[in-house]
C-alpha cells in the first residue's frame, strides 16, 4: 500500500511538471508584442485522464502567487471610500472650515464640464493633468470620434471643444445635475502642484500664453520682490509663493481673472465640501484612479484614458526641496496657511521637511 501511494504521488508531480513544461513552451511561442502567436512546432503531451487534468489545473490556480483582479478591484474601492469619508469629516470638522468651505459661486459653475449625454460632470484643477480628461469628454459628447483625432489647440478652446460648462444652464438646470449626475475631479500635493503651475506659465510658457509673463509677473514683482529695483530674470519662485502666502491676496486675484485657476485652492476650484463628489482621483494614482473613474461612470467600454508616461505621477520630494530651498520659512509657513484645507482635504502630509 506504502508503495501504491508513492506511485501515485510520483505520477501526480509528472502530470504537473509536464503542465508546467507545456505552459512555458506556448508563453515562448507568443509574439514578444504580444499581438500574436509565432509559427512553430508544438509539443504533444501524453494523452492523460480528463479528471486528473482538471485536478492538476485547480491545483495550479490556487498555488498562483499573481494579485486577483477582483481583490485589486476590492482595494481600490475601499481607498476611495476612504478618501470620500475623510472629506466628509474633514468638511464638518470646524478647525479648518474657514479654509474648506466656499459658496458654489459661478466661478465654481465655469470650472465644470457637463456631459449630458452620459450624466458626468468634471471639475477642472489645472496642473493636474485635465487636459486629458477634457479629451475624454470630448470624445464622449462627440466632438470627435477618439482622443486621437482632437487637435490639441482645439481641447483648451472652449468654443470648439464641445465642453459646456455647468454655468450655462439655468439655476435649476444645474440643480439636477448636482444631484443626479456622476461627478469628480483630480487633486495632486499642493505644492507639488504649485511648482508645475509656476513653471509651466512663468518659466516655460509652452502654450504661448504671453500675458503671464508680461502682465502678471510683473506686477507679483513689484509688490513682492525684496529688493524692488531687481526685475531681471523674470519672476522667482520665492516672488510666487510671497504672493500665494499673503493673507490679503485677493487684491491682485481679482486683478489677474480666471488666469488664477492655475493656482488657486482645490476648495476654491470645486467646492468640495459643498457639492457631493463621487470619486475624487489623485494624480499620484492616477494608473488605478482613471480606469476605476471610467468604470463607476459608466463609460469603461466608450471611451480609454490616454496612455500615462512613466513615472510622470509620480511625487517629486526631491523637487519640492529644491523649488522651496530659497524660500523663507516664515514665507513657506504662510503659503501652508493657506493651502492647510488642500492638504488636509485630500489626505496629503504635511510637508514638516519644508519647515525645518
Amino acid at each position: 500500500m506504502h508503495h501504491r501511494w508513492l506511485l501515485l504521488i510520483a505520477c501526480f508531480w509528472v502530470i504537473l511538471m509536464l503542465m508546467v513544461a507545456s505552459k512555458f513552451i506556448t508563453l515562448t511561442m507568443k509574439d514578444p508584442d504580444g499581438y500574436g502567436i509565432k509559427h512553430g512546432s508544438l509539443t504533444i503531451l501524453p494523452e492523460i485522464d480528463k479528471m486528473t487534468v482538471t485536478e492538476v489545473k485547480k491545483l495550479l490556480m490556487e498555488s498562483q502567487t499573481t494579485k486577483s483582479p477582483l481583490k485589486d478591484a476590492s482595494h481600490t474601492e475601499l481607498l476611495h471610500n476612504e478618501r470620500l469619508e475623510l472629506l466628509r469629516n474633514m468638511c464638518r470638522n470646524g478647525s479648518i472650515s474657514n479654509r474648506s468651505h466656499t459658496v458654489v459661486s459661478k466661478f465654481v459653475l465655469d470650472r465644470i464640464f457637463v456631459s449630458d449625454k452620459h450624466k458626468i460632470l468634471f471639475c477642472q484643477t489645472p496642473k493636474v493633468g485635465n487636459t486629458q480628461w477634457k479629451k475624454v469628454l470630448m470624445v464622449l459628447n462627440g466632438a470627435f470620434p477618439s482622443i486621437e483625432d482632437i487637435p490639441e489647440n482645439v481641447v483648451h478652446d472652449h468654443e470648439k471643444n464641445g465642453l459646456p460648462r455647468l454655468s450655462s444652464y439655468s439655476e435649476s438646470e444645474i440643480q439636477e445635475r448636482l444631484n443626479s449626475y456622476f461627478k469628480f475631479f483630480i487633486v495632486r500635493d499642493p505644492f507639488e502642484r504649485l511648482i508645475s503651475a509656476f513653471k509651466d506659465k512663468f518659466v516655460h510658457n509652452p502654450r504661448f500664453e504671453p500675458w503671464y509673463k508680461h502682465d502678471i509677473a510683473p506686477v507679483i514683482i513689484r509688490k513682492y520682490r525684496k529688493n524692488r529695483t531687481e526685475s531681471r530674470g523674470g519672476l522667482l519662485f520665492q516672488d510666487f509663493v510671497r504672493y500665494l502666502g499673503d493673507p490679503n491676496h485677493r487684491f491682485l486675484d481679482l486683478q489677474f481673472g480666471d488666469h488664477i485657476i492655475h493656482w488657486v485652492t482645490y476648495v476654491e476650484l470645486c467646492a468640495p465640501c459643498q457639492i457631493h463628489y463621487n470619486v475624487i482621483g489623485h494624480h499620484e494614482t492616477l494608473e488605478e484612479d482613471a480606469p476605476y473613474i471610467l468604470r463607476e461612470a459608466g463609460i469603461d467600454r466608450l471611451v480609454s484614458y490616454p496612455t500615462i508616461p512613466p513615472g510622470i505621477t509620480l511625487y517629486n520630494k526631491s523637487k519640492v526641496e529644491h523649488y522651496f530651498s530659497k524660500v523663507s520659512k516664515r514665507d513657506i509657513k504662510r503659503l501652508y496657511a493657506r493651502f492647510e484645507g488642500d492638504f488636509k482635504l485630500f489626505g496629503y502630509k504635511e510637508p514638516t521637511f519644508l519647515f525645518a
